[in-house]
């Protein structure tokens, strides 16, 4: 008796919770808005926690294959350019959690766990099909999609993202928080640089009221740059992908050091968002109720201060395939979607709670900064190390 699984939402999330729920011996229909799996423009940094999840998925070649495996983590000052801290990765983080720090484009993670889920049976993906609405009945649940078709399964995973239709639906709670940054993305080829700005490693520069942060990706053939700021724009939010203009960063930026200036102005195309999030995970029943499951972005939002956010999707992923895992006679599916529930919020409300907190570190000004900054000279690694997160749940 195999469990009909349905997922709404074929992101990374819903990818994830695919092929984990494929591997679980379930049948997978998943069901995603877009014409087509794609995915914008972005970086993603992977701690061993994370990668340790996608070894376990056979994923650890095809992974090896398009990420870059930098070999420390430099946070520098953004206005004096000094130097305020290390943490060590590479062997180092093999050593004590197992598995690499990986920093990867977005979308080839999302083909890689596309590719994966392809090639596995039982396994029905449907693109531009939007999910309005579900119902429970009989020990079942029914999605409604926009086409008009009507389809019947054993589990509902939400995966839909920031703005997600199934945690409205099911929780009714509102929607995101504005969190009043704004993030200016670029990625861009390496040999495009002058060599002095090339990089092989995370570097963070920390300002007031601002950070920037820069990893390869690709192999390390490909540069990320991300910069934080303090603004607000003007549009739907849901259109949360905007042009941007190169000028207002670089006066966001103007008092910084000449490094980090050269590195803004040798970026010929940005992209903007308005960061959102949600207030932490309070409580069990926030992340599944019958038989619903609510899945990364549209359960725990948040900042991307810790770079979890994706990597929180995927721990949501396997957890969730070893609850499916479980569903007989004995186990009803509301029990197993419950006990993920419970496996899962305290952790994920921990990494919201820290990512808030990272942001307000990051941007310290006046005294406090100072503050900061001597105690990253002091003690470096043994602040910028997260041992609760890596070590996994």
């Amino acid at each position: 008796m195999h469990t009909d699984v349905l997922i709404a939402g074929g992101g990374i999330g819903g990818l994830a919770a695919g092929l984990a729920c494929s591997r679980a011996g379930c049948h997978v229909r998943l069901y995603e808005r877009a014409e087509a799996f794609g995915e914008v423009g972005a970086g993603i940094q992977m701690g061993p926690n994370v990668v340790r999840v996608l070894q376990s998925w056979d994923l650890d070649t095809a992974l090896r294959q398009v990420a870059a495996f930098p070999d420390r983590l430099q946070v520098r000052h953004a206005l004096s350019g000094a130097d305020l801290g290390l943490l060590r990765l590479g062997q180092t983080t093999v050593q004590r959690y197992g598995a690499p720090y990986a920093t990867i484009h977005r979308a080839d993670l999302q083909q890689l766990l596309l590719k994966a889920l392809q090639q596995r049976d039982a396994v029905w993906l449907h693109t531009g099909k939007t999910v309005n609405r579900y119902v429970e009945t009989n020990g079942a649940v029914g999605l409604s999609l926009d086409d008009g078709l009507d389809v019947e399964g054993d589990v509902l995973i939400a995966a839909d993202g920031l703005w997600s239709r199934m945690r409205t639906q099911l929780l009714n709670d509102g929607p995101p928080r504005v969190a009043g940054h704004l993030a200016y993305r670029a990625m861009l080829p390496q040999a495009s640089l002058p060599a002095a700005l090339r990089s092989q490693q995370v570097t963070a520069w920390l300002g007031p009221r601002l950070h920037v942060v820069q990893y390869p990706v690709r192999g390390g053939e490909w540069l990320n740059v991300v910069a934080i700021v303090h603004g607000h724009v003007h549009g739907g939010l849901e259109d949360w992908d905007h042009g941007a203009n190169a000028a207002d960063l670089q006066a966001a930026l103007v008092h910084t050091c000449t490094a980090l200036r050269d590195l803004i102005a040798a970026v010929p195309e940005w992209r903007l968002w308005v960061l959102c999030d949600r207030p932490p995970v309070s409580a069990a029943d926030q992340m599944a109720r019958g038989h619903v499951a609510l899945l990364g972005d549209a359960a725990h939002p948040m900042r991307p201060y810790l770079a979890q956010g994706a990597g929180m999707a995927i721990e949501d992923a396997a957890e969730l395939g070893r609850q499916v895992a479980l569903v007989d006679g004995v186990l009803d599916v509301p029990t197993l979607l419950q006990r993920y529930a419970l496996n899962r919020w305290q952790r994920n409300a921990r990494v919201q709670a820290r990512s808030i907190r990272n942001g307000e570190i990051f941007h310290l000004e006046g005294p406090m900064a100072w503050a900061r900054d001597a105690s990253l000279r002091l003690l470096g690694e043994r602040l910028l190390d997260v041992p609760w997160l890596y070590q996994g749940p």
